[in-house]
């Protein structure tokens, strides 16, 4: 019998197995797959929730993070011959200059949860490939990492560039160590998420909880 309260149990515990399970149950079931994607970002939604209020750390947001991405890799079959399509394409990396991925990865992740399909550029990405990968995905969404002060300047750029593209209404998330909210305003960008933990709600907020996609 499906329990979509387990299911939404097993990923926030990062039960990667019980997650997989009660999905299948669930989708063996009958019910609506929206249904039991909203069961699965419910979960993410708490993980969030706890890690901005210090319950949890980055280790127990990535155990559940992978369940949830195992948990969604049995649905998304479904949700696609349901014609259930993402709220949102977002396109992520870190600035050029910059490797460090562990942050990015984290809000990829949160993201995902967030029914948000995720087009990770990687690390040292530079405005040019932002604005290839906009073009070419029709994202709705970019979120820009960086870890060092001498790279976070390149942010800018990247802000620059994509509104001289003329590509449309996308908004602009930044993030990382060094960056502020206020830097984030300097640059013109559409928002600023101090940890991957807020990541999903600035972005929401940003896209008009989930508006613009198509």
């Amino acid at each position: 019998m499906a329990d979509l309260a387990a299911l939404t149990k097993a990923i926030e515990d990062g039960d990667r197995t019980g997650a997989v399970l009660h999905t299948n149950e669930a989708i063996e079931a009958g019910l609506k797959p929206q249904t039991i994607l909203d069961a699965m970002t419910a979960a993410m939604d708490v993980i969030g929730g706890k890690f901005q209020r210090g319950e949890i750390y980055v280790p127990e947001m990535l155990i559940s993070a992978r369940a949830m991405k195992e948990a969604t890799a049995k649905l998304e079959p479904v949700l696609a011959k349901a014609g259930i399509r993402p709220e949102a394409r977002a396109v992520l990396g870190t600035i050029k200059g910059d490797l460090h991925d562990i942050g990015k990865n984290l809000v990829g992740m949160m993201w995902k949860g967030a029914n948000i399909e995720v087009f990770d550029l990687g690390t040292n990405v530079t405005a040019e490939r932002f604005v290839e990968a906009v073009r070419e995905h029709d994202a709705h969404l970019v979120g820009v990492s960086a870890l060092l002060t001498t790279t976070m300047v390149g942010m800018g750029e990247v802000v620059t560039a994509i509104r001289a593209a003329d590509l449309g209404d996308v908004k602009i998330i930044v993030g990382g160590a060094p960056v502020t909210a206020e830097y984030a305003s300097k640059i013109g960008a559409d928002g600023y998420a101090p940890d991957a933990g807020s990541a999903v709600e600035v972005a929401k907020r940003a896209l008009g909880h989930g508006a613009g996609a198509s």
